[in-house]
Order: structure tokens, then sequence, then C-alpha cells
């Protein structure tokens, strides 16, 4: 049974409003809290047994998630309070991830804006909340980590009033509703200096602001779909809300694709989100988040709707990738040991199934065979999907990441990015002298209470490519950066390169402790005794600017004269250990990424030093 509200005009009909159901997204920064608060609501909603909720982050569902401790994915969840529905929609906080959050945003009637009461408004908090307003949902705020000692709750509420005044809100916006909670503890309260006892407060504070959807029962069915789950039985499952009308198990429907074309087809399984999963259905009306079984191919942006009212809506809109690789199959010596799938037909069809569900992500042919263009909203949405590849057995070289241009009257333009930094006072010289080599122009800044001092720059995208790395080791891992995509702005000039050579294998074997001892003196090591290596790896980075090649397999000359002395002790500083995103930001144009389910290796892409000498002349020519 749904309960309506609603009003009737002869002349201007009114739409109704469900108040049994309420669609809300969380949106927030990284690392605001908004996984935590989930788990709170979901504990305290008084509709699971402590079993089913014994973990946190209980939404951070796959492993890349947890171990990194960020939402990748968007979710759908429902739990019920005081006899209301509420749709939770669990949004990433990071904005690489914008394209899952700008498809989400369509299902939601308002949204939970979550903002740390230390660190206040950050660059994903602009990003998120940006595209919250454009689809016109009404936000209201609450100010999240009010038990940490250094919290400064109502700062920050004047913050998060000046960033909606900044991103054109109105009036009605403007006196949004907020509240203060501890999400880790597992309370919500009015009065920043009393604590309460349950999480209550921002459901209250939801269900009493946020409007139901508005429907309209009588018009023909239509929705939209907007996310793409997969099942090893019933195939793509398409979830969306429900625009208007309504829908059941068995009705004919119509799919609007985006050339529009029209494919016909049928409801063979209707399913509504209830708590942590879904729940078979035999009808839904408007307003309804649903999953659809049974329907010919559904993609993202198409539309479900009666047969003999063929009406499409409009189709999700994506800000455009900044950011693009080559990906081609692993042709190195040691190719296939680890994989299960290492040729380009598997790359390829891995790459055509990603594109079903990642809105935000272009796949392009190469001008080379075995290779593919992929192009994403920057490295960590990228490095993501590679991550992903390589732990479902794929075997895959990946190139430099390189900054999508366009050309705008006549003149080439590049993606720039606000850069926001929080730096030790001590070592800001350094950082502010680094992101100005790499063509960064500083727009704020200001020092705050607790030492450390806060800088916006506006940068080129390029220019971040490689940075983080630099400015956490010459802060000694003390700095925290974030940054969110600007604006294209006319090119820049040329950014400085890698500063250093490196150390390039010429036999193949294995990497002898000897030979690593002979080469450290004048390098950092990036491999270890034993470790397998090949003709074309690249092995250290030189102290030098140059390219060295060396043999890491040489071991100690034997013989039956012994010298006075005892042998030299081999004493052997650590190698260097790169991440995936570090390995990326690490290379150079004539370099690779070696990634395999096993190991991250770094290579040149011309493996033999003669043919290096060759490709050298032949550009020089």
């Amino acid at each position: 049974m749904f309960l309506f509200e609603f009003t009737i005009n002869v002349e201007n009909p009114i739409p109704m409003r469900r108040t049994d159901l309420r669609n809300i997204a969380i949106i927030a920064h990284v690392d605001h809290g908004k996984t935590t608060l989930v788990d709170a609501l979901l504990r305290q909603s008084g509709q699971f047994r402590d079993a089913q909720l014994q973990e946190d982050c209980i939404l951070d569902s796959n492993d890349l998630e947890r171990e990194r401790g960020i939402t990748i994915l968007a979710k759908n969840i429902a739990i019920n309070y005081e006899g209301v529905k509420i749709n939770i929609i669990d949004t990433p906080g990071h904005a690489d991830f914008g394209g899952e959050v700008e498809r989400v945003l369509k299902m939601a009637d308002g949204a939970i804006l979550l903002v740390d009461s230390f660190e206040g408004p950050r660059p994903q908090t602009r990003f998120v909340l940006s595209k919250a307003l454009e689809c016109g949902l009404k936000p209201v705020v609450v100010i999240n980590k009010i038990d940490r000692p250094d919290c400064r709750p109502d700062e920050v509420l004047s913050q998060v009033f000046d960033l909606l005044v900044e991103l054109g809100a109105d009036d009605e916006t403007l006196d949004f509703p907020y509240v203060y909670a501890s999400a880790r503890e597992g309370y919500a309260t009015h009065d920043p200096n009393e604590k309460t006892e349950s999480i209550h407060p921002v459901l209250d504070m939801v269900i009493d602001n946020i409007p139901g959807p508005k429907v309209d029962a009588e018009a023909p069915f239509q929705m939209m779909v907007t996310t793409i789950a997969w099942s090893e039985y019933v195939g793509r499952v398409a979830i969306g809300r429900i625009n208007c009308g309504e829908v059941s198990n068995g009705d004919k429907v119509a799919v609007l694709k985006g050339g529009g074309s029209q494919v016909a087809g049928e409801v063979v399984n209707l399913q509504l989100f209830d708590k942590l999963g879904r729940t078979d259905a035999e009808t839904a009306t408007a307003g309804d988040i649903v999953a659809l079984t049974g329907l010919p191919d559904p993609e993202i942006g198409d539309t479900v709707c009666h047969p003999e009212h063929p009406n499409p809506l409009e189709r999700v809109a994506v800000d455009e990738p900044t950011l693009s690789m080559m990906f081609t199959i692993n042709s190195s010596p040691l190719a296939g040991r680890e994989g299960k799938f290492v040729t380009s037909r598997h790359l390829r069809a891995r790459l055509m199934k990603e594109l079903e569900s990642n809105v935000a992500l272009r796949v392009e042919e190469a001008d080379q065979n075995d290779a593919f263009m992929v192009s994403g909203r920057g490295l960590l949405h990228l490095s993501i999907l590679i991550e992903q590849m390589r732990r479902e057995g794929y075997e895959l070289s990946v190139g430099k990441p390189q900054v999508i241009r366009k050309e705008i009257d006549g003149k080439w333009h590049e993606p720039f990015e606000s850069l926001e930094v929080d730096v030790p006072a001590n070592v800001v010289g350094s950082v502010m002298e680094m992101v100005g080599a790499r063509r960064g122009q500083m727009e704020e800044m200001s020092a705050g209470s607790t030492g450390m001092t806060h800088v916006r720059f506006s940068i080129p995208a390029r220019g971040l490519i490689g940075l983080r790395t630099r400015v956490l080791n010459a802060t000694k891992g003390e700095a925290i950066m974030h940054h969110r995509f600007e604006s294209f702005k006319r090119c820049e000039g040329e950014i400085p390169r890698r500063p250093n050579g490196v150390l390039v294998s010429q036999e193949n074997g294995k990497v002898v402790g000897y030979a690593l001892w002979k080469l450290q003196e004048r390098a950092d090591m990036f491999v270890s005794p034993g470790d397998d290596c090949y003709e074309g790896m690249i092995i250290g980075e030189n102290s030098r600017d140059c390219d060295m090649v060396v043999n890491p397999i040489r071991e100690k000359k034997l013989s039956n004269v012994r010298s006075s002395g005892a042998d030299d002790a081999i004493l052997l500083r650590p190698p260097r250990k790169m991440s995936l995103e570090m390995a990326l930001e690490y290379i150079e144009e004539d370099e690779f990424v070696e990634i395999t389910p096993g190991c991250i290796r770094l290579r040149k892409i011309v493996l033999t030093e003669n043919g290096r000498k060759r490709q050298g002349r032949s550009k020089t020519a």
C-alpha cells in the first residue's frame, strides 16, 4: 500500500508526492566518514541482527575499497524508519569516480552532505555538491567527527554556507537544516556540546526536510537505467528509479537505446531494494528504485518504458575524460607465467565489458596492433581498473599517462586542476617550489591552528603526474593533497621531466646480490636478489640524468687464489618498492609498466640496446 499526498487543480494539476518513501544520496569528500555514517544508520535501524553487521564500512564490499579506505562504486540499500522507507545511495567521494556520482544522483530527491568538523569543505566536497545542485537535489548537512579534540563545527558550518553561496544556491537551499554527529561513536545532536544516545536525529532531519518523490501514477511506465549489475544466472540487471507509472512482473516493455533505436523486452523478474540486498516484488510504482531482469542488453542511459508510449528520457550527461593511457599486451620475456588472460582478444573483451558499467571511461583502438587508448577521469580512475584486471588474472603493459587536449577557437587547451595542499609550515617553500616548477600558480594561502599551512594552486593536469610522490618525500609523508578538475585553459609551456635516468638490464636471468652491491653506490634499486629480470627491464634509478645499461646477474669470480684479507661483506640497501600509481607516475614516454597478477615491473618499450639506439637515431634524423 502506497501513501500519497496531493492537491488537484483542474487547470494545473500538481504531481503527487509519496509520503512513505525517501530517496537520498550521501555525498562527501574522501575520508569524511560517509561509509561510517551509513554503518551507524544500519546498526541503529533495528532491522539487523548483530551477526549481520559485524564488520566496519559495511558498504565497502570489495577488497579494493577495504584496502584503500575509499568508496569506488555507488551502492543502494534501504532501511525503514517510523513507517517510511529510506532508499540510501552511497556515492564515491573522489572526483576520479565522478561518473558514478553523476548517474546515481538521478535516482535521488535529496542529499545528505557530510563534512568533517575539522577539515571543512574540501575539493571533492565542492565537486559532489555542485553535481547534486545541478540535479536539483535539496541538501541537508551533517557536520561529522565532532568527537575530535581539534574540531571546529561552527566555523565549518559557516564554510558550508559560503560554499553553497559560491555554487549559486537559491535562498531556500541556503536555509538548509543541519545536525552535528560522530558517526564513529554513533550519535547525532543539534548541540555539539551535548552528546546524545543515537544517530536518529539524522533520520528525523531526512524525514522532515527531504521531500518524497513526485509521482504520476496514471502516466505510462517510464524509467532510466542508471546502474548495471551482473549475475551469473540471469545476466545483466537494469537498476533505476521509476519516473512515472508502474511496472509488474511479466510486463512487456520497450528499451530505447542511445542511437534512437527501440528494442522490445519483457520484465522477467522485478526486485525492490530492501536492507542490504534486493527482494522480489510483484509490482512497483513511480518513485521506487527497482532492479529489472530479462531486458535485452540494457545499457546505462537507456529508457525502459511502455511499448505503446516510447518517450525517451534525457540520457545521463557525464563530464569528459581528462587523462589517457595506452593499454597493450604483455610482450616481455616473462609474459604468460602468472596470468590467465594474456592475448589482445582477452584485453579487448575486458575493456568492452568495463564500458557497460563505467560511463566515464572511453576505449579506442590505438595506432599500433594489440593496443587500446583508454581514457578516464584521472590517474586513480584508471589505476583502479588496472588493479581490478590484474586481480582477475590479466597481464598487460601500460604506457605513460597523457592529458587529453582540446582545440578551442583555433588554440590548444589542456585540463587544469585545482590543487589544495595542507603542509607543515617549515616546508611550505619546498612544496611551492615543486608546484611552481610544474606551472602551478598559487591562488590562496592560509595558516591553520595546528601548524599546517593550507595552500591552493591552479595547475595543469599533466603537472600533477608524479607530483604526489615528490611532495610526500619532501614533507616526510606529512602533506595532504587533494585536487579536482577546474576547467580547460590555454596550454602552458614544458613541464620538467624525471630528473634521473634509470638502470636497464642487459641480460636475462636471476638478480644476484653481488651485482646489486656493486651497483647500489650509484643508484637506488627496484629489485632484490633472486628476482627475475630480462634485457630491457628497469632495475633501478641512476644517480645521474642518463640511462645506463648494466648487468644485474654478474656473479663474483671464483678462483683458487685467496687474498690475505677476508671477503668483503655484502650489505644491500632495501629496494624501492613502487605501488601501481607510483609506477605509472614514474615512467617516461619510452617506458612501460608491466602488470601481472603477481608483479609490477618497469621496462623499456624497446627491449634491446641496439633497438633503442636505432630508434633514437631515427627520431634525430
